[in-house]
């Protein structure tokens, strides 16, 4: 069984038993959180859509780490007028491992 979620404006396929890396969300390591906006969900052979959400469905998972990425850099450049600028980012994000997928009636 799978589900599709939203989350953090980005979409989210998921099973149990399976991490996924979030936008950063509140909470600590160890806190429980619920997905609740559930675009779609399938078991193998019954697919059901959600017009936007599915009412009854929710994703349960718990917080495994949270942390930043990679480090990203951007470097600004201008030809020919010796102006170059070059920055660092490290996006945090939340990893969840995805517990239960209840799909609802």
């Amino acid at each position: 069984m799978y589900a599709v979620f939203q989350s953090g404006g980005k979409q989210y396929k998921v099973s149990a038993g399976e991490d996924v890396k979030l936008e950063k969300l509140a909470g600590e390591v160890g806190d429980s959180v619920v997905f609740d906006k559930v675009l779609l969900t399938s078991d193998g052979e019954d697919v059901r859509v959600g017009s936007p959400f599915l009412s009854d469905a929710r994703i349960t998972g718990k917080i495994a780490r949270q942390d930043k990425s990679r480090k990203v850099m951007v470097f600004k450049y201008k030809r020919r007028k010796g102006y170059r600028k070059t920055r660092g980012h490290r996006q945090p994000y939340t990893l969840v491992r995805i517990e239960n997928v209840e799909a609802g009636a």
